[in-house]
């Protein structure tokens, strides 16, 4: 059966690279109906777009833009969903690029192998010139084998039951519905907000290895703090969803294991680093998750997403 794709994708003062992950997805081998984006703050995409043909080109462009103020993870996404009457969606960021040109039919085939998946993601690579941890953790949270996550593997996997990225991920368009879609007002986590609902709604989450982006940050300590900050906040406003699981343990076990892997590696430089990294990232955490004790102002400026709280 062949399914229509719609693919989301979300922009922000969009550089070159952009414009590269358009062309590889119009050249993947599964057709896309609509390539549909969502552009914050018009004036920086007609920059990157002035004195190209690509959407001359291309016909299967549809472009929406929004203030800045306007901007929420979920939100955004909710509405971009209905722009689209597609069978399955594809959610991506502007910051990850198609490893090959099987990435959509490889994401379609997981999502559609059986017909309680919700959401299928996809592998993330890293980048070249990225750091050593940043290389481990991202095969420590994508590993190189394919898994379907659903409500009877929480004690095996704990929270990355619920684990699901939209940097790339596509959704059965009928279950999304039925569930009630993404929550309308998201400051960050609104993927595994998702994947949580429709897993304790009966449904199931699909990792697909073989589909693949290239994908990867090296942040500072500082965002490490902000963007960790933000994921206690939405931990602590969906506890239907991370009431019953720890994040806690598995980002010890991640440390615990990143640490023995750099020195089994020699790459003695970088556990200064990974330390400090890891007390950033605890400390943003535990006060994003008690977030409501703190005064108005310093949740603002521990917050990456400060407009989120206008």
């Amino acid at each position: 059966m062949q399914y229509s794709v719609d693919v989301i994708l979300l922009t922000y003062k969009p550089g070159q690279q952009v414009l590269e992950l358009i062309r590889a997805l119009e050249k993947q081998s599964y057709p896309i109906h609509r390539i549909i984006i969502m552009n914050t703050e018009e004036q920086y995409f007609y920059d990157l777009f002035s004195g190209t043909d690509i959407l001359e080109n291309y016909k299967n462009i549809e472009v929406h833009h929004l203030p800045e103020k306007e901007f929420d993870h979920g939100r955004t996404r909710a509405k971009a969903v209905q722009y689209s009457k597609a069978d399955i969606f594809v959610c991506m960021t502007q910051d990850a690029m198609p490893d090959d040109s099987q990435l959509i039919r490889t994401l379609v085939e997981a999502l559609t192998r059986q017909e309680d998946i919700a959401a299928a993601y996809a592998r993330q690579l890293p980048l070249p010139g990225c750091r050593e941890i940043e290389k481990y953790t991202r095969g420590f949270n994508y590993p190189a084998q394919s898994s379907v996550k659903s409500a009877a593997d929480l004690d095996r996997y704990g929270i990355k039951t619920f684990f699901c990225s939209n940097v790339c991920a596509a959704y059965n368009r009928e279950i999304y519905e039925n569930i009630g879609g993404f929550v309308k007002k998201a400051i960050f986590n609104e993927d595994m907000v998702y994947a949580g609902h429709a897993v304790t709604g009966g449904y199931r989450i699909a990792y697909a290895a073989e589909a693949k982006v290239r994908h990867s940050h090296n942040y500072t300590c500082m965002q490490q703090f902000h963007r960790n900050f933000d994921l206690g906040v939405s931990q602590a406003q969906h506890p239907e969803v991370f009431a019953a699981v720890s994040s806690q343990s598995e980002g010890r076990k991640l440390v615990r294991s990143t640490l023995r892997h750099l020195f089994q590696t020699k790459k003695w430089m970088e556990i200064p680093y990974l330390i400090v990294s890891s007390g950033y990232k605890l400390i943003g955490y535990q006060l994003g998750k008690h977030y409501r004790s703190l005064p108005q102002r310093i949740v603002r400026w521990c917050s990456a997403s400060r407009t989120y709280w206008d």
